[in-house]
């Protein structure tokens, strides 16, 4: 349930009515032989699907996979890298009245079998190269589906003969399960870190995905002659929610990559005509080493705000947005046309309310950095739940319904607002986020730690990268393989330590706090002591 502070919807909402399916439908009928989706495989022939055969696909996988057992309510983990079936299966799921649960394709069995189990997934869809994942983390699963071929990275892993072939899924579209609309019933899940010690599954319902790709749609202008490179991985709201939801309510097309390729973009974006894609900081800087194009339809790229070397270099417009998966849309954007500071992430979004508040909770000024907050309506402009985790979705609203997004602003006098950084103890890693905790929690474990604390350290290419610095009781060379060893296991490769730097005590202020400003200025004014660190 939602926080019970929070707003409440009234049956009266833009999606009274409507979920979902309805959406897939309306645009197979209003665009019926125009290109919805593009699949660009690195190896192998692409293929395109029409509105319309996007829609008969999603209603013959529903067919087959409710023939197979799947019910309305029960959850179904989709664990694959970008590929068309992935998109099958998440709208198939929406005509059943299954719940989506989209993981991380970089998670560990430990990971896996936590998401798995707290999800209460009954069913899998995979690729051959996560089949034994899958597996080993699930055992207790009805069955598990596998495709063929998966998002162009299965290296010669073949789908085991056992597993069900996800093609064998696919039944008779005219079987497709009919059921009224319950646009507040819940619709996917997606994990997400937090300050606790592992993930939270953010609950949106199919209101909220239809919020998402409305508000998406509106603003960036989309429109149905947009085209859309994506290449961000599907288990991420960017992909999921700002590109391909915002792309079907539009009308235009999305050409999927199976992951962002620097010798591809150009080749790719002027093939199809993109006019429009997201970047971060790590895409950009691969961009920014190629040569430029002869010519290019981008008219803008949504990245942190408005960037002059963008708009000079190639001519291409930049917008900024902030959201998050409990957010569903951007609650803070800048608009296309209307240049803002370099590098603002835009003014608030007229659907949400703001807040930016001080540590003692009055509302900050102009030029004063805060921690910002957000409300909107559960189940509807916001998330619904954490789910299974009434606790943790109570503690994130204020007693006024406010959600606390533990990021920090800064608005100036004109109403642009700008990103300062994480006020919970959290690492940007490239496009993750990483909560310290989770990594910290791994390292106390290890027989001989006695204390532990992550920070992140500035990289070029990944924005941060985590440090783990630790109080042990005999550091050395053989207890840091054995952090390394247990990090390895509990934890994706991107949340595992670059460095392990033993340090005699950690700094702490009152209540036992540490100081994790301190740590951090410890890796500005010293290099890792190769004697007893590794990059």
């Amino acid at each position: 349930m939602p926080a019970p502070t929070a707003k409440t919807a009234t049956p009266f909402h833009p999606f009274a009515g409507r979920d979902v399916p309805w959406l897939v439908d309306a645009q197979a009928s209003a665009r019926r032989d125009a290109t919805f989706l593009v699949w660009e495989p690195f190896s192998g022939e692409g293929r395109r699907w029409t509105f319309a055969e996007f829609a008969e696909e999603t209603r013959a996988y529903a067919a087959g996979m409710a023939a197979r057992g799947i019910e309305k309510g029960d959850f179904v983990n989709i664990h694959m890298e970008n590929c068309p079936e992935f998109l099958f299966a998440w709208f198939a799921c929406s005509r059943i009245g299954a719940v989506a649960v989209t993981t991380n394709t970089r998670s560990t069995q430990d990971e896996l079998a936590y998401f798995l189990a707290h999800s209460g997934s009954k069913y899998a869809i995979t690729q051959p190269k996560f089949a034994a994942l899958v597996r080993a983390a699930g055992p207790g699963l009805r069955w598990i589906s596998c495709i063929a071929a998966g998002g162009d990275g299965d290296n010669g892993v073949h789908r085991p003969d056992d597993l069900i072939a996800f093609e064998a899924l696919r039944g008779d579209p005219r079987a497709a399960p009919a059921r009224a609309a319950e646009p507040m019933s819940p619709n996917s899940v997606q994990y997400t870190s937090g300050t606790t010690s592992r993930p939270k599954g953010v609950v949106w319902t199919h209101a909220n995905a239809l919020w998402s790709a409305r508000v998406n749609a509106a603003h960036a202008e989309l429109g149905e002659s947009d085209v859309h490179l994506f290449y961000f991985p599907l288990f991420h709201t960017n992909a999921l929610a700002y590109s391909v939801l915002a792309t079907l309510w539009s009308g235009g097309t999305a050409v999927m990559l199976p992951r962002f390729s620097s010798s591809r973009f150009w080749d790719i974006a002027r093939r199809y005509g993109a006019t429009w894609a997201s970047m971060v900081m790590y895409t950009l800087r691969a961009v920014e080493n190629l040569p430029d194009p002869e010519d290019h339809k981008f008219r803008f790229w949504a990245i942190v705000g408005d960037v002059n070397f963008i708009r000079e270099r190639w001519g291409i417009k930049t917008i900024g947005w902030y959201g998050m998966t409990e957010t569903v849309s951007h609650c803070i954007y800048s608009e296309l046309g209307r240049m803002g500071p370099e590098g603002a992430m835009g003014r608030p979004a007229p659907e949400y309310e703001i807040s930016v508040r001080r540590d003692d909770g009055t509302e900050a000024g102009f030029n004063e950095t805060g921690r910002l907050f957000i409300r909107g309506i559960p189940g509807l402009t916001i998330f619904y739940e954490y789910l299974n985790d009434p606790e943790n979705t109570a503690q994130s609203f204020d007693a006024d319904g406010w959600f606390d997004t533990g990021d920090e602003v800064m608005a100036l006098e004109d109403g642009h607002m700008y990103f300062i950084g994480r006020a919970k103890d959290m690492l940007r890693v490239g496009a993750e986020n990483v909560a310290a905790v989770e990594i910290e929690a791994v390292i106390v474990g290890v027989a001989g730690v006695i204390e532990a604390a992550v920070v992140g350290k500035p990289d070029p290419m990944l924005d941060e990268v985590p440090v783990a610095f630790v109080v042990a009781s005999d550091a050395g060379p053989a207890l840091e393989a054995d952090i390394r060893a247990a990090c390895a296991g509990a934890l994706a490769s991107f949340k595992q330590p670059r460095e392990i730097r033993f340090i005699d005590a950690l700094p702490k202020g009152l209540l036992d706090k540490v100081l994790k400003k301190e740590l951090r200025a410890l890796l500005e004014d010293q290099a890792p002591d190769p004697a007893r660190a590794s990059a």
